[in-house]
């Protein structure tokens, strides 16, 4: 087994043992085991591509953090889709606590990345990635009890990701922004917040328009950006070959040519051949 694969596929193993701690602790119906495993094996697989893709054989330090945040997510997931489409009850405090660690673990791999100078544009996308999912999850959580419109902050980031699949300009490579990171941060927060069910309803629902609103500048300033930034294509003009000019000779130097031929056919030299 080539060591481009152990890594992503530990975190794979991880993710079942946990899925199992929580069907032998909190119970865990099929639905959730679904969610979880196929959240795991998509991880894997994708881990696996992006290492390749990267030329790298192995996880960094902050990506092993990042592993250990994922696999969170992934138990997260299963608890969610269990409760939505499986219908068991969620256990709230088990969730929120998962969810807090994640957060927490956030603000993590980036240092670790950092001082041990193993950062790549493929442990910030692993990053991206894992936040932005559970974000998503606990969207689709608290989107029954606040309204679908929460769905919003979820979605935000898919959007724009299909966007650029539509827009090459939307596409392009963004400039670094610690702003951005710190909105990803919140939204995940207020969320973990609104799951836990500690606020009334009007300053959850307040809370989360927040959200909303830092989500909706952030994105729209990164569209600005991209939209001016964007290179036009020019469509390059068709060019015909000129036809071939005869250089045109003067009318006198012609005549000239004309009477000097004339006195060379009656030269005695050419007589004599």
């Amino acid at each position: 087994m080539s060591t481009v694969r152990t890594g992503p596929q530990i975190g794979l193993n991880v993710q079942i043992l946990l899925l199992a701690f929580l069907a032998a602790t909190v119970g865990l119906g099929v639905t959730g085991w679904v969610a979880g495993l196929a959240y795991g094996a998509v991880t894997c697989v994708a881990l696996v591509r992006g290492l390749r893709h990267a030329g790298s054989v192995r996880l960094g330090p902050a990506d092993w953090v990042t592993m250990g945040r994922g696999v969170l997510v992934g138990a997260v997931t299963a608890l969610i889709a269990d409760a939505l489409i499986g219908g068991r009850p969620a256990p709230v405090a088990l969730l929120v606590a998962m969810t807090a660690v994640a957060l927490a673990l956030d603000a993590v791999d980036g240092k670790v990345a950092r001082r041990t100078g193993t950062t790549s544009a493929l442990g910030a996308r692993f990053d991206m990635e894992v936040d932005s999912f559970l974000v998503l999850g606990l969207s689709l959580y608290v989107a029954p009890a606040v309204g679908a419109w929460v769905l919003a902050i979820g979605l935000m980031r898919y959007v724009f990701l299909v966007s650029g699949w539509v827009l090459p300009w939307v596409d392009a490579q963004l400039p670094p922004r610690y702003w951005r990171k710190v909105v990803a941060a919140v939204q995940g927060v207020m969320l973990a917040v609104a799951a836990a069910q500690v606020l009334p309803g009007m300053l959850t629902t307040i809370m989360l328009l927040t959200a909303l609103g830092l989500l909706v500048e952030s994105f729209g300033r990164d569209v600005s950006w991209l939209w001016r930034h964007r290179q036009v294509r020019t469509v390059p003009a068709l060019v015909v070959p000129a036809a071939p000019t005869v250089p045109s000779v003067p009318i006198g130097r012609r005549r000239a040519e004309r009477v000097d031929e004339r006195d060379l056919s009656a030269s005695p030299v050419l007589s004599l051949r």
